[in-house]
């Protein structure tokens, strides 16, 4: 049972900052056993540097012509966006999951596309897509996810997971620690309680319990 659900505010994480450490200074005194440590996917990614200004991407023919094929709303609908995708995958299987996508129209069925080229290019977040001054920037997907949840729950001894959430309620876990259901988790942030305005709360410490009070965010 969720007993509270505490967001966490943050200074503005950049490539500059380690987000294990980032994780610890803001939780170690909060943290309680039980707990569970959840992080936003595009914070890690960005304390990667995987936050890349479209004009430093130069787009190919290719993926100015593939970029006219995703929802004008997706996150592969620009040509700079496109062209991470091949970068990150590479063109063939870019090719593949084109095809794969073209196969499952026909059939009536969607996401072949992410099947086949990875669903790590579902994580790319295309401006707008994040929290200032990042918000601008296209963030791609965060790297050795499961690495870092380890380490964090190394570093901090609470369980921890990475999420992608949106507002519509879609929630994906992209990795985490040993001692969590994710299936119970994903109910628990359906409703995305992290901030990417002003709130700035990109980790969301997830308290059970028995206990029914409430507690405010820190």
């Amino acid at each position: 049972m969720i007993r509270a659900r505490i967001p966490i505010r943050t200074h503005i994480v950049t490539e500059q900052d380690d987000i294990v450490d980032v994780v610890n200074k803001y939780t170690g005194e909060i943290v309680e056993p039980g707990d569970i440590i959840s992080i936003a996917e595009s914070v890690v990614a960005i304390s990667q540097g995987r936050a890349i200004l479209p004009d430093t991407v130069r787009a190919g023919f290719l993926a100015r012509f593939l970029c006219r094929f995703p929802g004008k709303d997706g996150s592969l609908a620009t040509p700079q966006a496109m062209q991470l995708a091949i970068s990150e995958t590479g063109t063939w299987k870019i090719l593949l999951g084109v095809a794969a996508a073209f196969m499952g129209r026909l059939v009536g069925r969607r996401g072949d596309f992410y099947r086949v080229a990875g669903h790590h290019l579902a994580l790319i977040d295309d401006v707008a897509g994040t929290m200032w001054p990042f918000e601008k920037h296209i963030i791609l997907g965060p790297k050795n996810p499961q690495q870092v949840v380890e380490a964090v729950k190394e570093a901090t001894g609470a369980e921890a997971v990475i999420v992608d959430v949106n507002d519509k309620r879609n929630v994906d876990v992209l990795a985490f620690s040993s001692g969590i259901d994710a299936g119970s988790l994903i109910k628990d942030l359906a409703d995305n309680p992290f901030g990417n305005d002003d709130q700035q709360t990109p980790i969301v410490i997830i308290r059970t319990g028995e206990d029914e009070s409430s507690t405010e965010p820190s």
